[in-house]
Parts: C-alpha cells; sequence; structure tokens
C-alpha cells in the first residue's frame, strides 16, 4: 500500500511541476503516473550506473554534476513517456529542481 501511495504523490508532484513549468508539457494524470513509474525505474537502474561513471567528475564539481545526470535522465523519461515532453536540457535541470521541492512538500503532507 506505501508503494502506492508514494507512486501516487509523486504522480501528483510531476503534474504540479509541468504546471508550473512554461517548458513542460503533460498530457494529462495518466501521462504523469505513467511518467512517474518510468523515472522510477530509470533512477533505480540507470542512475546508480550513470554516478558511478562519472564519480570522478562528480567528485571535482563537489556532487553538482548529479544535476546534470538529474536532467539527463529526465530528458530519457521525456523521449520514451508519449504525454511527456521537456523543451530543452535548461528545462530539464529546472523540472528537477522544482520536482524535488514539490516532491518534499507533498511528503510533509502525506
Amino acid at each position: 500500500m506505501g508503494f502506492l501511495v508514494t507512486w501516487l504523490v509523486s504522480a501528483l508532484a510531476i503534474a504540479i511541476t509541468a504546471y508550473l513549468l512554461p517548458g513542460v508539457k503533460l498530457s494529462g494524470f495518466p501521462a504523469a503516473f505513467i511518467t512517474a513509474g518510468v523515472l522510477g525505474l530509470i533512477n533505480a537502474v540507470i542512475k546508480p550506473l550513470l554516478f558511478l561513471l562519472t564519480l570522478p567528475i562528480n567528485i571535482l564539481t563537489l556532487g553538482l554534476f548529479t544535476l546534470v545526470i538529474n536532467a539527463v535522465l529526465i530528458m530519457l523519461t521525456s523521449a520514451i513517456v508519449p504525454g511527456f515532453s521537456v523543451s530543452g536540457f535548461w528545462q530539464a535541470l529546472l523540472f528537477s529542481l522544482v520536482l524535488v521541492l514539490v516532491n518534499y512538500l507533498l511528503g510533509l503532507i502525506f
């Protein structure tokens, strides 16, 4: 049950963030639900591998390169999910930052 609530809260956070940012398009809540699932899978499988491969760069930038990795993964999610699109790298970077904030605020509520 906790998994479904987390997935629903993530989908809600994606929908709110897409509504707030002009360069992010979301076709509806089902697309947000699918986007949350795909982004969760990508973060679970691909992100640790990318983090390991870019560890020296991440150390040199004191962890700020993780933001670049997050933006690239959001762009990958945008390419996979048909109802979700991000207009460019900077919008994906801004989307990842706002998504973290919205997820945190929704986590406080739920």
